[in-house]
């Protein structure tokens, strides 16, 4: 399976966003005990070299990723600690093109339907900031880009999953609201719920 089948298959992305590598480590384990099988650190975590390296020495079957991946440098840096994909808030042609020479995957971020559009010609779009414009937008988006894999993210909360999956997200991503208490029980409720 590659790894945009994986996060296909896994229909939920963490992204992890905390102000240490530390806690953003504790967050993603957290979020792997619980049967997530694909995570995303942020480069906004200071010392995220330190996460991503902790996390694919304890945690070698999980799909990392590394998001708010803006630049050329901080894309080669992730890459060379073992990032898995790299993920964009906006287009970035730089970043796409560390990816490309790579072979890695490339979430890039997009918010217009032009942009989308070409995010996806090239994998899977994050679509950002994904609240403000509700599961609506996307399948209005599809509708015109039939086929095109893209991933909203931004602002979601758990009980939103089921509308963009239904809508056609091919994942989605939360942040925060995943720390939650009772959060990641309500979130395999939604899944079940999906799934059936």
């Amino acid at each position: 399976m590659t790894l945009l089948a994986d996060i296909e298959a896994a229909l939920v992305v963490p992204v992890i966003r905390r102000d240490t590598a530390s806690l953003a480590r504790a967050a993603a384990e957290r979020m792997i005990a619980a049967g997530l099988p694909v995570v995303e650190l942020t480069a906004t975590t200071r010392d995220w070299p330190d996460a991503l390296r902790g996390l694919r020495a304890d945690a070698p079957g999980t799909a990392v990723g590394l998001g708010t991946v803006t630049d050329a440098a901080t894309a080669a840096a992730a890459l060379e600690r073992g990032a898995d994909f790299l993920v964009s808030p906006w287009p970035s042609p730089a970043v796409r093109e560390v990816a490309l020479v790579a072979g890695a995957p490339f979430l890039e971020g997009g918010f217009t339907p032009g942009e989308l559009a070409a995010a996806s010609a090239h994998g899977i779009a994050k679509l950002f900031p994904a609240h403000a414009v509700g599961a609506a937008y996307l399948r209005s988006v599809l509708a015109v880009l039939p086929g095109a894999r893209i991933m909203p993210t931004g602002g979601l909360e758990v009980a939103d999953v089921r509308d963009w999956l239904r809508a056609g997200a091919t994942a989605v991503g939360l942040g925060s609201v995943l720390e939650r208490d009772g959060a990641l029980e309500q979130l395999a409720d939604v899944l079940a719920e999906v799934a059936a």
